[in-house]
């Protein structure tokens, strides 16, 4: 696969690179970032022909976005595609930088948030990222986070909250402030909730369709195909163990994966030894097979472990990999490989 081909986001007219860049880990999820480090990261995506870069004001709280900025707004505004989000709004933290829990961030920066999907959050949300991305455009917004994982029993009343801020993004892209709109998806059942009241161009997957999951291709997937909806791909090594492996201290869905979960993977791996290619090549190849999808975004820590993921899509992996893996029941029998 060419890494830097891109392709159409659904109906947008907006094309992205199939390799984008993933801000979360510059946010210091799991481990801290020097700044040199993050500036030679995201000069070696750039130099290298990423083309496209999603962040959030989750990330490290501002920190991803700050970092970001720091390279995006020195480049030709028309050479890139930009995403951030929406659905938090920061203030300082007023108390002693070092006495800040920014949980589950490791490192971050000291300013706290509350949940706001109205139209008035979504201005105060985008003009502050904005303000830390030092750019005055943000090409795609997404939706963060509005699922029974953050918000329980009280989702219902967060997809009403965000009436109020769905016709602000409607004004925004009327008025050519952003080019499209999305929601970012964890749990997979919100997906049909936000079709059926909302209507979007994309949406950002995170987690559910991975070599270890493909439930949103009976009914989703095809939905969206009908409705001319993009998928974009987030965290294609499900938060760690397809690129880690199987070992004990492999992360899957941001914690520490189960003995279930590592036994899958295992299985997994062992049929890409036989074939001599790493589960990282499958893992970052597989979710762009489908016609659905436009663009795997990794998350990088390093610029080495940038080139390894282009090398990654470059991979060839042979037809007869994906049919054991859907010989073995590892990968669903119907799931695109080509």
């Amino acid at each position: 696969m060419n890494p830097f081909e891109t392709r159409l986001l659904g109906n947008t007219g907006i094309k992205i690179t199939s390799l984008g860049f993933g801000g979360a880990p510059l946010g210091e999820l799991f481990e801290k970032v020097e700044h040199l480090q993050a500036i030679e990261t995201l000069d070696e995506a750039y130099t290298s022909g990423i083309r496209y870069y999603d962040t959030a004001p989750w990330y490290g709280h501002g920190l991803s976005e700050h970092r970001l900025g720091n390279l995006l707004h020195q480049k030709n505004r028309h050479e890139f595609i930009l995403s951030t989000k929406v659905g938090r709004v920061y203030r300082p933290f007023k108390g002693d930088p070092v006495l800040f829990d920014g949980s589950p961030w490791v490192g971050g920066l000291p300013f706290e948030w509350n949940f706001d999907y109205s139209e008035a959050g979504f201005e105060r949300s985008f003009l502050d990222s904005t303000m830390r991305l030092g750019l005055n455009r943000i090409d795609l917004l997404v939706i963060h986070d509005l699922d029974r994982c953050y918000h329980g029993k009280s989702v219902s009343n967060k997809l009403q909250e965000l009436e109020t801020g769905m016709e602000w993004l409607k004004i925004m892209k009327n008025s050519a402030a952003i080019q499209a709109f999305g929601a970012g998806i964890n749990d997979i059942d919100m997906i049909p909730l936000f079709l059926e009241h909302f209507e979007l161009d994309f949406f950002l997957v995170a987690m559910p369709y991975t070599l270890l999951n493909q439930e949103p291709l009976e009914d989703i997937f095809p939905e969206c195909e009908r409705r001319g909806i993009g998928i974009i791909i987030g965290s294609p090594y499900a938060s760690g163990v397809l690129a880690s492996g199987s070992k004990e201290e492999s992360k899957y869905g941001y914690a520490t994966a189960s003995e279930e979960m590592r036994k899958k993977v295992r299985s997994i791996e062992v049929i890409c030894e036989d074939y001599g290619i790493p589960l990282k090549a499958a893992a970052l190849q597989f979710p762009l097979a489908h016609p659905q999808v436009s663009s795997v975004i990794p998350g990088s820590l390093s610029a080495a472990q940038v080139l390894d993921n282009i090398e990654m899509l470059k991979c060839p992996i042979p037809p007869e990999l994906w049919i054991e893996l859907k010989h073995t029941g590892l990968l669903h029998p119907e799931a695109p490989v080509k």
